[in-house]
């Protein structure tokens, strides 16, 4: 059975190393007979993007191994799709010289670090066509400029402090930044001189330092070098055939695409090259058919499906093979959220601590399956991502976080009607407000003192108060969860003085939810049993219910077989974002 390879993103080790590959090879004909000169593909993370880069630099690269002979490559596409497209397309295989880039490197703490890893990124591509110094068709000005770039002399000091208070060296590494930025259209010319062939230039994850610069506070510096460094390669450069850019974001305002000729955009709404990024249903089931997990279908569908890109349905392709990976051999194992892992969350994030109540019904609304209509702009910006809730709810959509069920126009606008793809997704949103919950929780210690004291004073109208007056601020999503309100009670009783707090212990004849067992053996402990209910009504039924169990279980004989003095049995029957609390009589 072929190898899955997991996180492998060089086209060529799929073959190599024999491993499961989903044919996506009818995207190069497709980005030459309907991509512009420049095509930008945006796609959210771990669909694809770079393993397809490194499909188009296999195809179209002139490769040379050390002795300056050409490799065919042509062994790569053997028995794919490709290879039935037509003569026109074939006949481009291997025929013209190649820049490749990846930015996601510069994801640094500071510009200076982030321009370093660009720079080290733009001398590896001069060193991967060191060919060009043997070259015949190239002059000793040629040879200079080649060799000004590639040898990458630091001609400013590294120590930062140093740096940023000497004019000298700021005036230096000024200069350094604007050669680098125009570096890649000096090695396109070279290129074409030495090849006489225009360049395909591919340019991978180019919005990730955008993303980072915005957090750390370098956005502005970030932004004047892409832009420079994507104006000279793709749009004042006549030995450029074609690009392809990919990232997560159509960036827009700043005007980093600005000018280009024959630019196309191709976002998850485009009509075509939607099967490309992303496994299609058909591809997902021949999948696990292939490592006998066709049983799985359902649990795969309502876990990694729900994606629309363009007019196809796809499935998230790393988390099908990390499933595929992990299953295999053992299909009874539960589904886990994959996706999650390798993404950063921080805009999920930021909307649920920023949420208002319109935001908060919002989302409790779409966790529990339902839909939210919004205003689509692809126009989206880092720096202007919190100037309204739309960005916000734009940039989920753009980035996997959403899915379109329908759209509209009105006007001159486009509102789409959408909701959360899949449980892996709605996981994702579930972790976080509930990560947002428990810190709201912690910050609040004047109120979890206070909750603490009201238990020890068994002053039970106070218990309510405090715990409603919490919940008010929550997710309503959780309200039919005993499991929410059970660990949100453990993280307030949590730190009581001379008390430890216990959940599920045995006592008596069963487990109480939650104990507080004292350090010092006169205090009593103090017995929790938590209810939920639906309706506001039922709630002091359920407070009865908890007392019923208290008794009828024998917690506090439990206790006093323990050892300790003494138990006190509180019932708090919780509903939505409210609840009662009963001292039991036994």
């Amino acid at each position: 059975m072929q190898k899955i390879g997991i996180g492998y993103e060089d086209y060529k080790r799929f073959s190599d190393e024999n491993m499961y590959y989903v044919d996506k090879t009818l995207l190069i004909r497709d980005v030459i007979e309907k991509g512009g000169q420049t095509t930008l593909f945006t796609r959210p993370r771990r669909f694809g993007k770079t393993l397809a880069q490194s499909m188009l630099r296999t195809f179209f690269e002139i490769e040379l191994d050390r002795d300056g002979k050409k490799i065919d490559n042509s062994r790569y596409f053997e028995g794919k799709k490709i290879m039935g497209a037509g003569d026109d397309i074939l006949s481009m295989m291997g025929q013209y010289p190649v820049i490749k880039m990846s930015l996601k490197s510069a994801k640094q703490p500071d510009f200076y670090s982030a321009f370093l890893r660009l720079r080290e990124e733009i001398i590896s591509e001069f060193s991967r066509h060191d060919y060009l110094l043997k070259s015949d068709k190239l002059d000793q000005v040629d040879i200079d400029s080649f060799n000004k770039i590639r040898r990458g002399e630091i001609i400013w000091d590294k120590r930062s402090q140093e740096f940023r208070n000497n004019e000298d060296r700021k005036t230096a590494f000024k200069e350094e930044v604007a050669k680098y930025a125009t570096a890649m259209k000096t090695l396109s010319g070279l290129l074409k001189k030495h090849h006489d062939k225009n360049v395909i230039f591919l340019i991978d994850e180019y919005d990730v330092p955008l993303e980072n610069a915005y957090y750390r506070g370098f956005y502005t510096e970030i932004v004047d070098f892409i832009r420079s460094l994507f104006e000279s390669a793709l749009k004042t450069n006549d030995s450029l055939e074609r690009a392809v850019v990919t990232g997560c974001l159509r960036i827009s305002k700043e005007s980093i695409f600005t000018g280009l000729n024959n630019f196309k955009v191709n976002s998850i709404r485009g009509k075509e090259f939607g099967e490309y990024f992303g496994f299609t249903v058909e591809e997902t089931e021949e999948m696990l058919k292939a490592y006998g997990l066709e049983e799985n279908i359902d649990t795969v569908r309502d876990w990694y499906d729900g994606y629309i890109f363009g007019e196809a349905e796809v499935y998230n392709p790393w988390s099908v093979i990390t499933y595929v990976s992990e299953h295999e051999g053992s299909p009874e194992r539960l589904p886990e959220p994959y996706w999650s892992n390798t993404s950063s969350n921080s805009i999920v994030r930021d909307l649920v601590e920023k949420a208002d109540d319109e935001t908060r019904d919002e989302l409790d609304l779409l966790i529990n399956g339902g839909t939210i209509e919004k205003k689509i702009h692809e126009d989206i910006t880092y720096d202007g991502i919190y100037d309204t809730k739309e960005n916000l709810w734009n940039f989920l959509f753009f980035t996997g976080y959403m899915r379109k069920v329908s759209e509209r126009a009105e006007n001159d606008d486009v509102y789409v009607t959408m909701c959360i793809p899949n449980r892996e997704v709605r996981s994702i949103y579930r972790s976080d407000i509930r990560r947002w919950f428990e810190k709201k929780v912690e910050e609040r210690q004047d109120d979890k003192k206070a909750l603490q004291r009201a238990v020890l004073e068994r002053d039970t109208e106070n218990i309510g108060r405090i715990l409603t007056s919490l919940l008010k601020e929550s997710i309503s999503t959780f309200d039919s969860s005993e499991g929410f309100y059970h660990g949100f009670l453990l993280s307030m009783l949590m730190g009581t003085r001379d008390y430890r707090a216990k959940s599920n212990r045995e006592e008596g004849d069963g487990r109480p939810d939650i104990v507080l067992y004292p350090e010092n053996p006169p205090d009593p402990a103090y017995i929790f049993e938590i209810k939920i209910r639906k309706k506001f009504n039922e709630m002091q039924d359920g407070l009865n219910e908890a007392f019923i169990q208290i008794r009828d279980k024998r917690y506090e004989d439990g206790i006093l077989e323990d050892g300790y003095a003494g138990a006190v049995s509180y019932g708090i029957c919780f509903c939505r974002k409210s609840c009662i609390v009963g001292l039991c009589d036994i």
